[in-house]
């Protein structure tokens, strides 16, 4: 963990606290848990399991996690990607629309009902 993540994540002390308490039987056995992903993510992974690259969604998990690892030493890398990110991210904002008109219309579209999200279901071989 770099110095600063500390201090970034220092309210979420309850899920540190299970983190902790979890760890001995994780580190023997794995850990399972449930994720959401927003309707972007979702896509994303989904064509990729229809292409065959993964066989479900968590063996792309599995795999994107393993990934993360692996960069993790690799700080400058990683700062690198984030820079590359951040720059496509602001060039998209330089032909960007008023922020009242961009409020507006979140805001309708938040006051509209969310459908229920698909659920990935485990085929049994």
């Amino acid at each position: 963990m770099h110095e600063d993540d500390e201090d970034a994540f220092a309210d979420n002390h309850a899920e540190r606290a299970q983190a902790r308490a979890l760890g001995e039987r994780a580190r023997d056995g794995g850990l399972r848990f449930e994720a959401y992903l927003t309707s972007d993510q979702a896509d994303w992974l989904l064509q990729r399991v229809e292409r065959g690259l993964f066989h479900d969604p968590s063996e792309a998990v599995f795999a994107i996690v393993q990934n993360f690892i692996e960069l993790e030493p690799h700080r400058d890398l990683r700062d690198e990607l984030l820079r590359r990110m951040l720059d496509v991210s602001a060039a998209d904002l330089e032909s960007s629309r008023p922020a009242d008109e961009v409020f507006d219309e979140l805001h309708r579209e938040l006051a509209k009902p969310r459908p229920e999200p698909a659920r990935w279901e485990k085929i049994a071989r």
